[in-house]
């Protein structure tokens, strides 16, 4: 089987801090190699890959300022259809542009939805329904006008991560610095329960760091800004527990993942995938408001840390992701 990853473009593959889409690309990529497949990764330049890597373009374009958006988009998802016959499955998670080549091309296309960016986009998957295998990273992420093949959950790579039993005195806010994230709430809740609180992430809306974060940042509060690597395990794991205060219905929530793997429990608002990732009381605790946030954090001295971890490893592993999308390439070419 010769397959081909289509990995969006705004950052490396894999990202270098930031980039979930980018991440799960490299992780399905790396896991598909390992099974022996023929796999073939379209990305930036700079990418990685253990299998064949194929780019046009040099560099992630929000890594890299003097390159148009739009006009790498464009190369990039040709530079593929091009090539389209060389493979006999091509799977996209560049979102939608890339279905508009699918009736151009003899190459079945599985695309990964990774959220809808806005219901504006809707019509383009609906227009492509009846030619393409569309997979949901969650049950709660789906649109009832598509038609399914199959949820997948997301898999992190268990190698770049380590349970940690023992964590140190700290909560910890993992993620964009946006609105729909809740930094404030985060902030918050450790002002409130008197925790020392780190926050790491991009700064994604300036205009709400400087009015709702920057304003509270002293010795209990610390910005680190975007963490990767070996850092990010060690952040995740050391942590007390993850808050995940989120004010949209996030797809899926990787950090949330990540944390549970690690032995951490996720305080989150029960929104989006939040049920799904999360086992309210088990590996975390799931609530509606902030009020209800702050009177919940002594109940996460009674999660346990190694059934956070055996539910990650179940559930949202590298090696779970990779079987689940074979099933589906079987579906696809059977």
């Amino acid at each position: 089987m010769r397959i081909a990853i289509l990995s969006p473009i705004a950052w490396r593959t894999p990202p270098r801090h930031y980039g979930p889409w980018e991440q799960m690309a490299f992780n399905l990529a790396e896991g598909l190699v390992a099974q022996g497949l023929s796999v073939t990764l379209f990305a930036t330049a700079d990418s990685q890959t253990s299998g064949t890597l194929e780019a046009i373009s040099p560099k992630g374009y929000a890594e890299d300022d003097t390159l148009d958006a739009k006009v790498q988009e464009c190369l990039h998802i040709s530079h593929l259809m091009e090539q389209a016959g060389q493979f006999d499955i091509i799977h996209n998670h560049f979102d939608f542009l890339p279905l508009t080549y699918s009736r151009l091309i003899k190459t079945p296309m599985v695309t990964t939805i990774h959220g809808f960016s806005s219901p504006k986009i809707i019509p383009v998957y609906v227009r492509y329904n009846d030619n393409s295998y569309y997979v949901s990273i969650s049950n709660a992420d789906r649109s009832p006008e598509l038609r399914y093949t199959a949820t997948v959950y997301n898999g992190i790579n268990t190698g770049n991560f380590s349970p940690e039993m023992q964590p140190e005195d700290y909560l910890l806010y993992f993620g964009r610095i946006h609105p729909h994230k809740g930094t404030y709430d985060a902030i918050q809740i450790a002002k409130s329960t008197g925790h020392r609180l780190v926050i790491a992430g991009i700064v994604q809306d300036e205009h709400y760091f400087r009015e709702k974060v920057a304003p509270y940042l002293d010795e209990q509060i610390t910005y680190i800004g975007p963490v990767g690597g070996t850092a990010r395990n060690t952040l995740l794991g050391r942590a007390k527990a993850l808050l995940h205060p989120i004010y949209f219905n996030e797809p899926f929530g990787l950090s949330v993942a990540e944390a549970m793997y690690c032995g951490t429990p996720v305080l989150a608002y029960n929104r989006g995938a939040m049920p799904e990732l999360i086992h309210h009381q088990q590996t975390g605790l799931l609530v509606n408001n902030l009020q209800e946030a702050i009177a919940s954090v002594p109940d996460l001295q009674r999660i346990d840390r190694h059934t956070c971890h055996a539910h990650a490893l179940a559930h949202f592993s590298q090696e779970k992701m990779v079987r689940d999308y074979l099933k589906v390439y079987e579906v696809v070419l059977g």
